[in-house]
């Protein structure tokens, strides 16, 4: 059975399940879906149509899926789905996306420390680490294992890509790619993230790989983006990271950051 504060106020309807513990003052919608072992400290806010997994723990005064600050709102049921395992401390938001039927996203396992906030439409994977105060817009997409430093500023629909690393008070406004680290107003590529990738049990092979990949790509004068990448698909092996890397920089629409 859930344990429900008495000045907490949950709105007929809501889906809370067993083990869930909901402290004083959280305010919880109707439409909310909370999965066992949830844990809303005080003063949680969930709007609208929000759905969190299993064991999560929301520190106070953090509001989930609260209405698209996006002008093209027409109205419906956007959301918010957030899985299982997930850290959210003090203060953070995360926003509805902006269309009927869309959700703003959240993985697994993901660490989002306080005062950070998280806009309409974004899609943030398994694993990553959000530090405090970091303003992230619309649309963006964080794969999983990246780390955002501190008071960093992402502008919409940029991309950062798998087990990067960027920078505290860092601005992005090109795609990250994977496996690097980025620093810097506006940032800048400085080098690739071997002590994440280890920790991520990423092989020898595969880290091998993606340095050979970095040299290519910033180190060696003269190549141009996709032709360093041409560069990198004829000479580097092509392990699932490699493969994955190329991908991510050839599907970008915005241009990646060097």
């Amino acid at each position: 059975m859930a344990n429900i504060h008495p000045t907490a106020i949950v709105a007929d309807g809501a889906q809370i399940a067993d083990n869930v513990v909901i402290g004083p003052y959280c305010v919880i919608s109707a439409e909310a879906v909370i999965g066992s072992g949830t844990e809303l400290a005080s003063h949680v806010v969930i709007e609208g149509n929000t759905a969190l997994g299993e064991n999560n723990k929301v520190s106070p005064f953090a509001v989930l899926g609260g209405m698209t600050q996006d002008l093209k709102f027409k109205g419906g049921k956007p959301g918010v789905q957030i899985g299982n395992n997930n850290t959210i401390r003090e203060y953070v938001t995360i926003n509805a996306a902006t269309n009927d039927g869309d959700y703003t996203t959240v993985g697994d396992h993901c660490h989002i420390l306080a005062y950070s906030h998280i806009a309409h439409c974004c899609h943030i994977g398994n694993g990553v680490i959000i530090v405090n105060a970091c303003q992230i817009a619309g649309h963006v997409i964080i794969e999983d294992y990246a780390t955002i430093e501190g008071s960093v500023g992402i502008v919409q629909f940029m991309r950062v890509g798998t087990m990067a690393y960027i920078g505290a008070m860092s601005k992005i406004t090109k795609d990250v790619p994977p496996f690097m680290i980025g620093h810097g107003d506006p940032i800048e590529v400085r080098t690739f993230n071997r002590i994440g990738m280890e920790r991520r049990g990423v092989s020898e092979e595969g880290r091998k790989a993606v340095k050979e990949a970095y040299r290519i790509l910033y180190r060696q004068e003269g190549l141009n983006a996709s032709d360093a990448l041409d560069k990198i698909e004829a000479e580097v092996e092509q392990t699932d990271e490699i493969k994955h890397l190329l991908e991510f920089c050839r599907a970008s629409e915005k241009g990646i950051a060097r």
